[in-house]
């Protein structure tokens, strides 16, 4: 985290310019400083927080699509499935209507 710059001395002399006491304005000085310095957010600051939230919503889009291929991996197999005991068993039929046919012409 960088450090905003707040120039103290320039405040300082614009508050004893308009007829503060000087070390009253240096304490207030310091006080902004150090509000500013913990409380106030840099561009850097806003940056990284940006590059985070980029960086969660692309994991969770991320993990949806993770999800979606899972469900269509899983949808994909049982069609496969269904089609692989759907060809053997035409392939069944085929096999048994020629051993059939075979058997009658040897009859």
């Amino acid at each position: 985290m960088t450090a905003a710059v707040f120039d103290t001395h320039a405040f300082v002399k614009r508050l004893t310019a308009v007829g503060m006491p000087e070390a009253q304005a240096e304490v207030l000085a310091d006080q902004q400083a150090r509000l500013v310095d913990e409380r106030l957010a840099t561009k850097a600051d806003l940056s990284v927080l940006s590059n985070l939230a980029t960086k969660t919503d692309l994991r969770e889009v991320e993990i949806r699509l993770e999800a979606k291929i899972q469900v269509s991996t899983e949808a994909l197999k049982s069609e496969i499935i269904k089609w692989m005991f759907g060809t053997i068993g035409f392939q069944t039929l085929v096999i048994l209507g020629a051993v059939i046919a075979l058997a009658k012409q040897f009859n």
